[in-house]
């Protein structure tokens, strides 16, 4: 029996329909949120373990992303999206649970430690397939003419949610300890499996699935191009503290504000572009605009120029990731979608990976805003081989 497609879905409610699959996207990184800015200072402060090890207990759950998405593109192709997302929502009841329970063990801190190491890699694994299962599901829902608004609206609701989640996290922890964050990832979680509950599943795409690596390799070249450009988000929110107080600037905090309002303002307002002009000349015009941008950060003489690159940064790099995706993702056969969404994720990791180690060694040797220069060079590239990339599809 043939497996029916839903509907092309009306232009007036697409925002709605991707609003209502990316809502999951939301709940993720609202349990994401809570815990990143007072977790390092529990494992440092309570259990009395060094910075180094509450650092590495954040990016633990990075890493656990990282080596997830393969296993998370395969699941989405071959169970569905609803599925995924599901798996996804109990694996964060899971880390809740397990944040909870190491709390109540904090006489013992190894143990604890260990426990709460458990539930950041359940948090981690549990973001990679929602955040796979959720752009694929929006595809499925209202067409892939609409690629780069579901990535574009995944994105927002991603970078919403730990702007919402990170301050509430410190108000539950002064209020009431940091047992509440374990139990409210858990009440998150299982609200939001209550509510997916009765949701109809987009089908499962049939046809045959290209093993990983080989979605890897047809990606590659755009996955490539947005690591170049997406380590100057990486430079940026790792290091502008640092480089504030380099520079003897008060208000580092704004910069990222500026950021993160013009990253978002942009993916608002033009995020129609790319079906008008094509993915590749959107993603070259915003590379060229995220390297004005952290050229200013750079050669920066003051707070207010530091501003105007950090907001050109964010403006340039906000459709960096939609236009390459929708590109990258014709680049798959339709049902191994969920498998190239995965493989184009693990290159915006790799840059988050990449810019922590790689900018600290060239801002001990050269000093902070020479990080922003490298950061430039690399967008450069990036937006070369993009033009590369452009020029082959032509041909």
């Amino acid at each position: 029996m043939p497996v029916q497609h839903p509907s092309p879905t009306p232009c007036g409610s697409v925002t709605l329909q991707i609003l209502s699959i990316v809502f999951y996207t939301f709940i993720a990184f609202l349990c994401i949120g809570l815990p990143i800015a007072v977790l390092p200072g529990y494992v440092h402060d309570q259990l009395g373990f060094s910075a180094v090890v509450a650092g590495l207990t954040i990016a633990s759950q990075y890493l656990a992303t990282l080596l997830s998405r393969p296993f998370a593109g395969r699941l989405v192709d071959s169970l569905g999206t609803k599925p995924a997302i599901v798996y996804g929502l109990s694996g964060i009841a899971i880390s809740g649970a397990l944040t909870a329970i190491g709390v109540l063990l904090e006489q013992w801190p190894l143990l604890s430690l260990s426990i709460l190491l458990m539930g950041r890699v359940f948090l981690g694994v549990a973001q990679g397939l929602i955040g796979v299962g959720t752009i694929s599901w929006g595809i499925a829902q209202v067409g892939s003419e609409h690629t780069a608004r579901a990535i574009a609206w995944n994105g927002i609701a991603s970078y919403g949610a730990i702007a919402v989640g990170a301050p509430v996290g410190v108000l539950m922890v002064d209020q009431w300890g940091f047992f509440s964050v374990g139990i409210g990832l858990l009440a998150l979680a299982l609200s939001a499996l209550g509510l997916i509950r009765k949701r109809v599943a987009a089908p499962v795409i049939p046809g045959k699935r290209l093993p990983f690596w080989s979605v890897f390799g047809l990606i590659a070249p755009h996955g490539l191009s947005l690591m170049l450009a997406s380590i100057g988000y990486g430079t940026l929110t790792t290091f502008i503290t640092l480089y504030y107080l380099d520079r003897g600037w008060p208000g580092a905090a704004y910069c990222l504000s500026m950021f993160g309002l013009c990253f978002i303002l942009a993916r608002l307002i033009f995020i129609n572009s790319i079906n008008r002009l094509g993915g590749y000349t959107v993603a070259i015009a915003c590379m060229a605009i995220e390297t004005l941008g952290l050229g200013l950060l750079w050669q920066a003489p003051s707070i207010a120029y530091a501003l105007a690159g950090a907001g050109l940064t964010g403006f340039g790099l906000s459709l960096v990731y939609p236009a390459l995706g929708v590109e990258a993702v014709k680049q798959v056969p339709t049902a191994s979608r969920g498998a190239g969404l995965g493989a184009y994720a693990v290159f915006f990791d790799l840059a988050l990976a990449i810019a922590g180690p790689v900018m600290g060694a060239i801002a001990l040797n050269m000093g902070y805003p020479w990080i922003f220069f490298c950061a430039a060079v690399l967008c450069v590239l990036g937006l070369l081989l993009t033009l590369g990339l452009s020029k082959r599809t032509r041909c």
